[in-house]
């Protein structure tokens, strides 16, 4: 796994909301646990919280079935923001408040 630090992983998130270049990870629970792939939650509210996150906030750990892509984490305010980079692109898996299913 070719892992990267709170700062890029940051860095490249806050590039792909800006450009709109991103996917989402398909998944059942999308309507509770991908509010940005729903619409219930903007690119730029979630680039504004994005923004106020510090490495505190990151954690990462390999992919539950391709153990070579690294699974970022951010948890702040309630929000639990879970993706990760496949070159070029940014794939959410979840984007959600915490204590929602």
């Amino acid at each position: 796994m070719n892992c990267i630090g709170f700062k890029e992983a940051k860095r490249r998130l806050l590039a792909a909301l800006d450009s709109g270049n991103y996917q989402h990870e398909a998944r059942s629970g999308i309507v509770t646990k991908n509010l940005l792939q729903t619409g219930q939650v903007s690119a730029q509210t979630l680039a504004a919280l994005v923004h106020r996150c510090s490495g505190q906030h990151h954690s990462s750990s390999p992919h539950h079935l391709i153990g070579s892509i690294e699974v970022h984490v951010l948890r702040r305010d309630g929000w639990y923001v879970k993706f990760y980079f496949i070159d070029p692109d940014t794939i959410f898996i979840s984007v959600h408040k915490s204590g929602q299913p």
